[in-house]
């Protein structure tokens, strides 16, 4: 059994996950915190995105990827895939309900597990490719 902890943290699906999860409930508790501040909602949760956003591409880029990308390159790509991820949710969300009847906690659900799986794909192939052996391309 106490092999199974850090085998499991070093697994790189395992540590997005853990990043995901973070981004998402920081998003959640920011917008909730600003908004009940006085912030505008509209305000709160771009304020809130934008900062989810920041730490979750560091956490990814840094523990989930192992920090061997450019951030040049790697930066304008993150942002690239979660701009498409955040509007492909919204389309899928939006069929879910209105097309195949799903409740709101289906529809999240799938939109969640749907972008989710894009993100850590595209991430792997794309945003954070792997680079061979040793620390290739890593800059700073």
């Amino acid at each position: 059994m106490t092999d199974v902890l850090p085998a499991l943290v070093q697994a790189r699906p395992f540590r997005f996950m853990v990043v995901g999860i973070g981004a998402a409930g920081l998003f959640f508790a920011l917008s909730w915190l600003l908004v009940s501040l006085g912030v505008s909602p509209f305000a709160g949760s771009a304020i809130a995105y934008a900062t989810a956003f920041v730490i979750a591409y560091r956490a990814q880029r840094g523990w989930t990827f192992g920090a061997e990308h450019d951030h040049k390159v790697a930066f304008p790509r993150y942002l690239t895939l979660q701009a498409g991820c955040a509007a492909f949710a919204g389309l899928v969300s939006q069929l879910a309900v209105t097309h195949f009847g799903l409740s709101p906690v289906a529809m999240s659900a799938l939109a969640t597990g749907v972008t989710s799986t894009i993100s850590y794909v595209v991430s792997r192939l794309w945003v954070f490719p792997a680079r061979g052996h040793g620390k290739l391309g890593k800059t700073v």
